[in-house]
């Protein structure tokens, strides 16, 4: 049991800064960003390597900027970021010796993953790699019968002969080129399994030894396989979940209801590489809300952009999250280093907790005062965050029948609708 107990404490440590942080960018980007249908496009239209090759003889982001990506990352308010390095559709933006089908040998004839790490490096931001699992493009991976491969109902590819170890060993060279060629990677963010294609099916207990040789502080999501929830996980299991389009309704945890680090990751508009069609962004008090969400229960926001063929986030994205930014200035102490307050979720909004305070997330003013149940005499002061101005904590007459509840005096209209928090120190 000792042993079990330690395991969890190691992951709890190697995850210490990614649970302060609470807050990450994601950015996918590649050639889909061309045809700018999202991510998916060669597996939902079923498009072959050679009608997919036009892609990849046009790819020239004149306008990729890494150091303006990063800048926008800082400025809103985020502590890490994952790019993709390989996605679904077997390309690489990063200069690999395993194969030609990568970026220096686009008209961008560069490595603009190096770009990225150096650029966010810069900007004291954590980084990270996404890395699909899956290769659309390699000639030994499975693709007829196949859940996902964009020639899996092709009748050309049935019988074809796969070697998949030969896969294998061209995913594994390639994580090590990752690992050995940027300098400290601060996490591995594999994507997915699925069916079969799981587990020891990619070799994942190799991988992960190979990994922790290159990168003894790195930590990996939990896609590889296995269950992270488990007494005892398996060692490729992950160092966090990840749920993706979903803040997940009570936060993770395993087996023994010991909480687990976690991620949710969330597009801004509907799809994770860029489609130039796709305006349905959310608001920036959708963000800001679910970030809050997530820290409550003791998880991260993985906030996602997917910037254009020419390099450019979006300015709709850049807009919401230089807001996001303006909130995090005033209200960041409540968001990094916070989690789970263990009071039960209030009618007018959320509560998150670092030390001795505890942050009341005001979303609805409600009438009269805005109770803080079951808190009376337990509250030594309280401060508008944005500010410091003080709130007053008092019980008027019409409150008396509530004794075990302390009371904040607000303003009837808040100070931000979006979400005004008040810093309450704990005694």
């Amino acid at each position: 049991m000792e042993e079990k107990y330690n395991a969890y404490i190691e992951r709890m440590e190697r995850t210490k800064w990614f649970r302060d942080a609470r807050f990450g960018m994601f950015l996918h980007w590649g050639l889909y960003a061309i045809p700018a249908r999202g991510e998916w496009v060669r597996s939902q239209e079923r498009i072959s390597n050679e009608d997919y090759e036009c892609y990849f003889n046009e790819f020239n982001p004149t306008r990729y900027d890494a150091r303006e990506w990063a800048k926008a990352a800082k400025a809103a308010g985020m502590k890490y970021a994952v790019m993709t390095t390989k996605h679904h559709d077997g390309f690489c933006l990063f200069d690999t010796k395993w194969t030609m089908y990568n970026a220096t040998n686009t008209p961008a004839g560069r490595d603009l993953i190096r770009e990225y790490v150096e650029a966010f490096r810069a900007e004291g931001l954590k980084v990270g790699f996404y890395y699909s699992l899956l290769d659309w493009y390699h000639e030994d991976f499975p693709a007829y019968g196949d859940a996902q491969h964009p020639m899996r109902d092709n009748l050309e590819f049935k019988g074809k002969n796969h070697d998949f170890s030969k896969y294998i060993e061209y995913f594994h060279g390639q994580v090590k080129e990752l690992l050995t060629n940027y300098g400290k990677i601060d996490i591995m963010w594999f994507d997915f399994s699925y069916q079969d294609m799981t587990g020891e099916k990619w070799e994942a207990t190799k991988l992960i030894k190979m990994m922790r040789e290159l990168q003894p502080d790195i930590i990996i999501d939990n896609r590889l396989g296995g269950n992270i929830k488990a007494e005892e996980p398996e060692i490729y299991a992950g160092d966090f979940a990840s749920p993706e389009q979903i803040i997940p309704p009570l936060g993770i945890v395993n087996q023994q209801s010991m909480p687990l680090p976690w991620e949710a990751c969330i597009t801004l508009n509907n799809y994770w590489g860029y489609a130039a069609k796709d305006k349905d962004y959310k608001s920036t008090k959708q963000v800001i809300r679910a970030l809050v969400e997530c820290v409550s229960k003791n998880g991260n926001l993985l906030l996602n952009v997917g910037p254009n063929a020419k390099g450019e986030i979006p300015k709709e994205s850049l807009s919401i999250l230089a807001d996001v930014g303006k909130w995090m200035e005033e209200n960041g102490d409540s968001i990094y280093e916070c989690g789970n307050a263990e009071y039960s979720k209030p009618e007018w909004g959320r509560f998150t907790k670092k030390g001795t305070k505890l942050y009341a997330h005001i979303y609805d003013r409600g009438i009269g005062q805005i109770n803080l149940n079951g808190l009376n005499g337990k509250l030594g002061s309280a401060r508008l965050l944005s500010d410091g101005s003080e709130i007053s904590l008092s019980k008027q007459w019409n409150t008396l029948d509530y004794p075990e509840d302390s009371f904040m005096d607000m303003s009837i209209k808040l100070p931000d609708e979006t979400d005004t928090v008040v810093e309450l120190e704990l005694i």
